[in-house]
């Protein structure tokens, strides 16, 4: 089964946003998961300063700067597993770096045949 693993984390305490490349840590997970078969994808996002929200209301586009909800933690990131059922998914999850100071959600996919 496919899981999304969406991380979130504080923006105000994550400060690379203009490096390029990947973080020691990262590169390990994805190296790791690349290796036991479960990676599928995973991209890291631009900060919430880079987002646009679109909501189409009687027929009209309405854009509006940043994310729909103000929060603290904002989507940082994604990775696209494939595992064998939701335990997999948790333990998988429980080894991205980010998990340390942030959190990851783990979503299933909706198969849609």
């Amino acid at each position: 089964m496919r899981y999304l693993l969406m991380l979130h984390s504080d923006e105000s305490v994550v400060r690379d946003y203009e490096t390029d490349g990947m973080s020691p840590e990262y590169a390990a997970f994805a190296a790791d998961m690349g290796q036991r078969g479960v990676l599928l994808g995973g991209e890291r996002l631009r900060p919430t300063t880079d987002a646009t929200t679109v909501r189409v209301r009687n027929g009209e586009v309405l854009t509006v700067d940043g994310p729909f909800a103000e929060t603290k933690e904002q989507l940082a990131g994604y990775f696209m597993v494939e595992c064998k059922d939701l335990d997999e998914a948790i333990e998988v999850a429980s080894k991205i770096p980010g998990a340390v100071d942030g959190s990851i959600e783990v979503r299933p996919i909706w198969e849609m045949a």
